[in-house]
């Protein structure tokens, strides 16, 4: 075998001898220790013997330089730096390369340029492309990944262009990964560009070609051209249909991608764990969670429940559909040693609600020396907002201060958010003063903590300075600062903002929330004739938090025959709501009308409907 090599590796506690290929024995290095970045590798050269050696690890190995004399060999060697990513071994093996005379090498040339593009040093991969004489097509395409997968778009771009000019072949490779860069840094038109050119080539029938084509359109224009590209393409194997029903997962339509997984069973097609897995994650409400538990009983028979994406999709989705039972069967399924696993159950708990076994899972997780992330980090501090516990939250602060998390604008919009629910305002304010560049979620908690808070002037202010420096406010700036014009009764600036949303320049349209803003804006301000005619006049059908907005205000108002009006039109959507029959039953007696307040109680008690005992919770010396 060309290239034999010595390798060991030394260390307190192990030694390792291997006698196999140069590439072997790099990945299998890999696999054994994990390499920093910043290691330094000293190299010893003599007539026969090459050596690489790395003090600080204990590690170093020996290559018989006439075997490296042979051209095959070295670019295995190259292949295997690249997959390293080790820019330190990167450039001893290209001085090396140099010394042996083959800088010249056409084939070498392009392994180098694509190693030097994975070690993420872009600048010597454009360096060592001008200084090749001759090029070809894998050369082009090794400095065009390369700007690719570190998104250089306009580099990117202007590379292809010129390939066009020179009249480079285009490959499939070529035509798919420009058609990757499109997808991810929305250039749809250039994409669109890209696919007639690829008709034209005769790429598009390519089957990789037209998956990526799949998930372009899907991302830069909508899934009916998506699903358009995917009916004419001429050949479709198991990662086509992957794509296809990931799609319609993430645009939220379960019941098409439902539909295409049956069609795959019916054709014939396998169904892999990627399959599954996107399926599974389109099931995020109760009405779904029957199809759920059926695809988790196909999982199951096909013997995929220890895959752990695919537990940690069935965790998500079980609180996602609000099944808490099911939920909690699968908590013991998890690995111990598995932080996706672990942040699903964390990530599920927050969800359900239940802040305590959130904190009582992330202390075991960090008992069980799981490395904590963003994610793990966000759920927790959502958590410990539910309960609003502000001392474990200024605990967990102090935590992501020495985790070196504290810069990242998604931990610090999650600190606003914790610190607003826990009515710490001063310090949620502080933290969001901390941030570099807000982006709309970090202005949305803290405007919302304002108005949460009571402090409905203020959020009105921060609402006029978000849209004065040019951030854009969405369906949740508008849901809270509404909220906040109700809190305080400054019905003028409310019903400005909700025509800047129906009628103005923003491409948020009102929701229901919103329209149950703005009766319980009306109610507050004792307009309750406005407010029911405000509520006839609704585009979209009414719903149950519409109704209890204005419900509530004729009690507090005294208004007994809008009362009525509203109850009746209350218990037709909610027939079993407790919380209906009690306002009536109390607005009737509180203006006197004792046998109608009587009567309600009776009707209450003959539809068996029960009132659901309410609760409160306060923290005493940490009890």
């Amino acid at each position: 075998m060309a290239g034999k090599l010595l390798l060991q590796i030394k260390s307190p506690t192990n030694r390792i001898s291997r006698n196999t290929a140069f590439s072997q024995a790099l990945v299998k290095f890999q696999s054994f220790y994990s390499v920093p970045e910043s290691y330094s590798l000293i190299s010893c050269n003599s007539k026969t013997t090459s050596y690489v050696k790395d003090e600080r690890l204990d590690f170093e190995f020996s290559i018989n330089v006439y075997e490296l004399r042979n051209p095959y060999f070295v670019n295995r060697v190259v292949s295997s730096c690249a997959k390293l990513g080790s820019l330190y071994l990167a450039r001893q093996v290209h001085s090396t390369i140099i010394k042996l005379g083959f800088s010249s090498n056409v084939f070498i040339g392009s392994a180098l340029v694509d190693m030097y593009c994975k070690c993420g040093t872009i600048i010597d991969a454009r360096r060592l492309f001008d200084e090749i004489p001759e090029k070809n097509v894998v050369t082009w395409n090794s400095l065009f990944s390369g700007y690719c997968h570190l998104r250089f778009c306009d580099s990117a771009v202007e590379l292809f262009t010129k390939m066009r000019k020179v009249g480079l072949y285009l490959t499939p490779s070529t035509i798919s990964t420009i058609l990757g860069l499109c997808s991810q840094s929305d250039l749809g038109e250039l994409g669109v560009q890209v696919h007639g050119l690829g008709i034209k080539t005769g790429n598009c029938s390519n089957v990789v070609t037209g998956t990526t084509l799949i998930d372009m359109y899907a991302k830069c224009f909508s899934v009916e051209e998506s699903r358009k590209v995917f009916d004419q393409m001429p050949e479709k194997n198991m990662i086509t249909w992957s794509s296809m029903v990931s799609v319609y997962a993430q645009s939220h339509q379960p019941d098409e991608a439902i539909i295409l997984v049956k069609e795959m069973r019916s054709l014939g097609v396998t169904i892999n764990q990627v399959t599954y897995n996107s399926l599974l994650s389109s099931f995020s409400s109760v009405k779904y969670l029957d199809c759920g538990k059926q695809v988790h009983g196909r999982v199951i028979r096909e013997g995929l429940e220890s895959n752990k994406y695919l537990v940690a999709t069935l965790l998500t989705m079980y609180s996602e559909c609000e099944s808490s039972e099911d939920f909690y069967k699968m908590c013991p399924t998890i690995s111990i040693d598995d932080q996706i696993s672990w942040n699903s159950v964390i990530a599920g708990f927050s969800h359900l609600g239940n802040g305590k076994e959130v904190l009582g899972w992330f202390i075991r997780m960090r008992q069980a020396c799981i490395h904590i992330d963003l994610f793990t980090l966000s759920n927790v501090l959502r958590a410990t907002g539910i309960l609003s516990a502000v001392n474990e939250g200024k605990q967990i602060h102090a935590l992501i201060n020495k985790t070196g998390y504290a810069s990242d604008v998604y931990v610090q919009n999650a600190l606003v958010s914790m610190y607003s629910r826990c009515g710490a305002i001063v310090d949620s304010k502080q933290v969001f003063s901390l941030i570099k560049e807000p982006d709309v979620v970090s202005w949305n908690s803290l405007i919302s903590g304002y108005a949460h808070n009571g402090y409905g002037e203020e959020a009105v202010e921060l609402f006029e300075k978000m849209r004065a420096i040019g951030i854009k406010p969405d369906h949740t700036t508008f849901l809270s600062v509404l909220s906040a014009c109700s809190h305080v009764g400054n019905l003028e600036k409310g019903v400005q903002y909700f025509d800047l949303m129906r009628r103005g320049n923003s491409s948020e349209h009102p929701s229901l929330e919103h329209y149950a803003c703005m009766v319980d804006l009306f109610s507050r301000a004792g307009h309750l004739e406005e407010a029911e005619s405000f509520i006839k006049s609704m585009p979209i059908v009414p719903g149950p938090s519409v109704y209890k907005a204005l419900l509530s205000a004729c009690r507090f108002h005294g208004n007994v025959d809008i009362a009525i009006r509203s109850a009746k039109s209350l218990l037709e959507l909610c027939p079993n709501d407790p919380a209906t029959y009690v306002m009536l039953s109390s607005i009737l007696a509180q203006g006197g009308h004792w046998v109608d307040a009587a009567d309600v109680r009776s009707l209450m008690r003959e539809r068996a409907v029960e009132n659901n005992p309410g609760c409160s919770w306060i923290e005493v010396s940490k009890e």
